[in-house]
């Protein structure tokens, strides 16, 4: 990826100061979403690290990883299989509880969404704190996948979110860092 690229992509992503909480900068994707370039070079750039391997099926976390998710499950031609929060999912599911800053979260997936052995990218917009993806590489484990790469748009990098996921012997891809949460 150019340092151009890079910062175009920076810039495509909004930033809202005191969201959800005071002291927080949310970085919200949907601008980047509605920029066409800035999205189809993100999703291209996401793609670039197992460009000829094979995949199976891409994971996507609950809302804004089904989007990306599903442009690279497409590009990589793979399945897509959708981890969403607890009750959300209609057919039998596994579940996995996970840490947040201030408790613990549920997410799911359905039962027979993997087949034992098959490999596996985990995608989401953003990587932070890492528990939620933590939560949902092992949800994906308990079903038989090979979890092969972690990708997300957007590392917060001084929250230590990446270094967890990459501790769990699972690669991560990220394009872009912003200091500050």
């Amino acid at each position: 990826m150019t340092p151009e690229f890079a910062q175009d992509l920076k810039a495509s992503v909004r930033a809202i100061p005191d969201y959800p909480k005071p002291g927080i900068i949310f970085r919200d994707i949907t601008t980047l979403l509605g920029e066409p370039r800035a999205f189809r070079r993100a999703i291209d750039e996401l793609v670039q690290s197992w460009a000829g391997s094979k995949i199976d099926k891409v994971a996507g976390i609950e809302a804004r990883g089904f989007i990306i998710g599903g442009a690279i499950a497409h590009q990589v031609s793979s399945g897509f299989v959708p981890i969403r929060k607890k009750g959300k999912l209609p057919h039998t599911c596994v579940s996995m509880e996970y840490a947040l800053e201030y408790g613990t979260d549920k997410i799911e997936v359905h039962v027979d969404a993997i087949t034992p052995g098959e490999r596996v990218i985990l995608v989401d917009d953003l990587i932070a704190t890492g528990g939620t993806a933590e939560g949902a590489i092992k949800l994906l484990r308990q079903i038989g996948a090979e979890v092969v790469a972690a990708c997300f748009v957007i590392d917060l990098p001084e929250l230590g979110g990446a270094a967890k996921i990459r501790a769990m012997g699972v690669p991560v891809r990220t394009l872009v860092a912003f200091e500050g949460h």
